[in-house]
């Protein structure tokens, strides 16, 4: 299977200088990558205000090695809501981080990250809008679901990711399916291990949909992320038989993947939000983009050849 082999080469700086090199990449990562400016990103958003589109946005960049690049990335982010504060777009535009960005990997990680994730939540609740703590590999989730719990008290709002793809998954929606929750599902896109993970698509595809109906079932506000049709499709059943009403979920998909079906769950009724990432360091961002599909390795294939 591609995406592990994929998913290796997100981490591989030998990689990186080839791919960032390579004369078609521009044209993919444009695909994906709204921009790697505040100002490229607000059109963006103001264009999908303008179709009925919500939009939650992540300022990419996971390598962090000091504490000097986490407060930059937290800098970044408290500039992005003063542009969004400044253009009235508080209640169309929530963010997303990965708590990476804010130093977790770093010494004494967990307290760094969250001192640094705090004023940007803050921010955001000032101008009427949020923050969702992106998940990343097992390894960092107990850190994120302790500092997601701790933002809670003053920012109940604070919202958190699950992947359907963990063992630990079903547990973790459960704990967190109660009152005033927000959690986005997805099915996972980084390279686990068999003894954490489940590795079979059908599999992860049967957990999702378990981990959904938990959700459905709950008393939180669930956040549907998923491309799949038919994952789409059991959601709205599930929402019909919990009795959700259209503003009790939603729907995310990705920025640049199926634009017509955002619209069209608009359209319907739904809310729909898109998840836009913008910014320079894009490879980690980009790379998991063509793992999840293989239609996208395909794609910037063939980018490379015409452009070679």
């Amino acid at each position: 299977m591609l995406g592990p082999v994929i998913l290796a080469a997100s981490r591989s700086d030998k990689m990186r200088r080839f791919i960032s090199a390579a004369p078609g990449t521009k044209q993919v990562v444009d695909r994906f990558i709204a921009g790697e400016t505040v100002d490229q990103v607000v059109p963006i958003i103001e264009d999908a205000a303008g179709k009925g589109l919500e939009v939650t946005l992540d300022v990419v960049g996971e390598d962090i090695t000091t504490p000097e690049q986490a407060a930059a990335a937290r800098d970044a982010y408290l500039e992005l809501i003063e542009r969004l504060k400044d253009l009235g777009l508080g209640t169309k535009a929530e963010m997303s981080v990965k708590l990476s960005m804010f130093g977790q990997a770093l010494d004494g990680g967990h307290e760094l990250a969250l001192a640094n994730v705090r004023p940007v939540v803050e921010a955001a609740a000032a101008i009427g809008t949020t923050v969702t703590l992106d998940a990343e590999d097992h390894t960092t989730l107990d850190s994120m679901f302790a500092i997601h719990e701790e933002l809670r008290k003053d920012f109940p709002q604070t919202g958190c990711v699950i992947q359907a793809y963990l063992f630990r998954t079903e547990e973790d929606a459960r704990r967190l399916a109660a009152a005033g929750s927000r959690v986005r599902i997805v099915k996972g896109a980084y390279k686990e291990p068999a003894s954490v993970a489940y590795q079979d698509k059908a599999e992860i595809d049967k957990a999702y949909v378990r981990i959904l109906k938990t959700l459905m079932e709950g008393e939180g506000y669930p956040m549907i992320g998923s491309h799949d049709p038919r994952l789409i499709a059991i959601a709205q059943e599930l929402a019909r038989k919990a009795g959700r009403k259209l503003d009790e979920y939603e729907f995310q998909m990705l920025y640049g993947i199926r634009s017509d079906e955002h619209v069209r769950l608009a359209a319907e009724g739904h809310r729909m939000r898109v998840y836009t990432a913008y910014g320079t360091d894009w490879y980690g961002y980009f790379m998991r983009r063509l793992a999840e599909k293989p239609a996208n390795l395909l794609f910037f294939g063939r980018s490379i050849l015409t452009k070679g």
